[in-house]
């Protein structure tokens, strides 16, 4: 597997450059998480202040102490704001993969190609670490991407805390997981 670029350095995945989230990018970061189009499906989820999304920011910045976390993603022709996503470590037991898109870019494969890229960090930082998506399954587009990037169902049940009695919580994982590293997961 070929190197990884320093953190300072961005990362190319198809037609975006993947840069780590940084605090200049709370604007654009707070916008999307703010959308109410981007929450379709949890719109419990969506960011109601400009200091909710600048705490997360921290802990996404925290979360390169592991040698990768999320990016933000930008077009490579004009610099234009795609989203955010990648991979970051759960209590050092489990990848998870994350990707939010602006709705204006959605359906163009940038989810596949910001999870497929935080696949590969992950993997080169940690291989023996499982590599997993959780998701909600009435949002097919996340559950096709999961698909996509060869993960599996591991476990399907309540959406426990969900505001939304009936949602059911799927976890994909690229491989078989533990009982901790499920428990950790299901959070």
């Amino acid at each position: 597997m070929p190197e990884l670029p320093a953190l300072s350095e961005p990362v190319y995945a198809g037609d975006l450059v993947l840069s780590p989230v940084a605090r200049d990018d709370l604007p654009e970061i707070h916008r999307l998480h703010a959308d109410p189009a981007s929450w379709r499906h949890l719109p419990s989820g969506r960011h109601r202040t400009l200091l909710r999304t600048r705490e997360m920011i921290e802990h996404y910045i925290e979360d390169w102490r592991h040698g990768v976390g999320y990016w933000t993603a930008r077009l490579r022709t004009s610099g234009d704001y795609v989203g955010i996503g990648g991979c970051r470590l759960r209590e050092d037991t489990a990848w998870n993969i994350y990707y939010r898109i602006d709705p204006v870019h959605q359906g163009r494969g940038f989810a596949t190609e910001i999870a497929r890229a935080g696949m590969g960090a992950a993997t080169h930082v940690d291989p023996d670490i499982p590599i997993s998506a959780i998701l909600l399954e009435h949002n097919l587009a996340s559950k096709a991407v999961a698909e996509k990037l060869g993960l599996r169902l591991v476990w399907r049940g309540p959406d426990e805390g969900n505001p939304d009695p009936a949602a059911v919580r799927l976890i994909y994982a690229d491989r078989e997981v533990t009982a901790e590293q499920l428990d950790v997961l299901r959070g």
